[in-house]
Parts: C-alpha cells; structure tokens; sequence
C-alpha cells in the first residue's frame, strides 16, 4: 500500500495594494460563499479606518496585531497506554498563520459593532494594542500547553 503524501501548499498571491501575502490570506479568510470583491472592500475599509482612527500606516498596525496573535505552543491530543494527553507542541509558522488570521475573524465576527469593516477594523486595533478576542483565544492556547508542560516528554 502507497503512502499518502502531505498536500503540496498552495501558493497564495499577494494582494494589489500592498502586495503581501498575509493580507491575501486574511481577506480569504474574511470571505464567504466566494465574494472575494466583497471580502477585499471589508479589509481596505478597515485599514481606512485604521488609518483614520491612529494616523499610522495600516499594514504596520495589522502586522503588530498579527505578531501579537500568532501562537507558540500549543496542546495536541496524544493516546499512551490507554490514556489520552494534552502535549504541549510548538506551532509551525504556516500554522501560526493560520490560527492568527482565523481567531482574528472569529473575534470580529463576535463583536457589536454594526458594519463588517468596523469589527475588523476594531479587532485589528485592539490585537495591536494587546486586548481583544483573538489576543483572549491566544492567552488561553498558551496557558493550556504550560498547564500541560508536564506531559512534553510525550512529544512525537
């Protein structure tokens, strides 16, 4: 029997404004049900306000929330003995990424603003101060894998 191989990454290109990737993959994520135009005008309105709102450059402020968001450890379920453990793992990059951006929209998506461009644009600012939903899941994530640090000898 053949061993299945791990699925080739996908090559993401970068957006058109300011030509990253990061910024291509949260507006992916942002859309729904394939409205990508729609997704792209939620993100920009958000980094308009950004800029409006703090007078920085809203690239800056998004990556300083990204940094604040993405993840270093976290628990994985390992079965021993009959047993099941939480063992604490250190988070690849790709999947840093993705668990920043998706808990970044999971937590504008909880928010009470009324428009879509200012929950994101709320969340951002708020995961670049340091506060906010996604910077709550983090603490959470990461308080878990220390809990747990007793169990990392069981590491795979």
């Amino acid at each position: 029997m053949a061993r299945r191989r791990r699925a080739e990454v996908r090559e993401v290109q970068p957006d058109l404004v300011y030509q990253s990737t990061l910024v291509s993959s949260m507006i992916n994520k942002i859309m729904r049900d394939g409205k990508k135009n729609l997704a792209s005008r939620i993100f920009y309105g958000a980094c308009r306000l950004i800029q409006e709102r703090t007078g920085q450059e809203p690239l800056k402020v998004f990556m300083q929330a990204y940094d604040n968001v993405k993840p270093r450890v976290e628990v994985r379920s390992r079965r021993v003995g009959g047993s099941t453990y939480q063992v604490p793992v250190e988070v690849s990059a790709r999947r840093a990424q993705s668990l920043a951006i998706r808990w970044m929209i999971l937590a504008s998506d909880s928010r009470p603003e009324r428009t879509a461009i200012e929950r994101v644009a709320g969340e951002i600012l708020d995961a670049a101060q340091g506060r906010g939903g996604a910077i709550k899941k983090k603490d959470d994530v990461e308080r878990m894998a220390e809990a747990n640090r007793a169990y990392a000898h069981y590491r795979w």
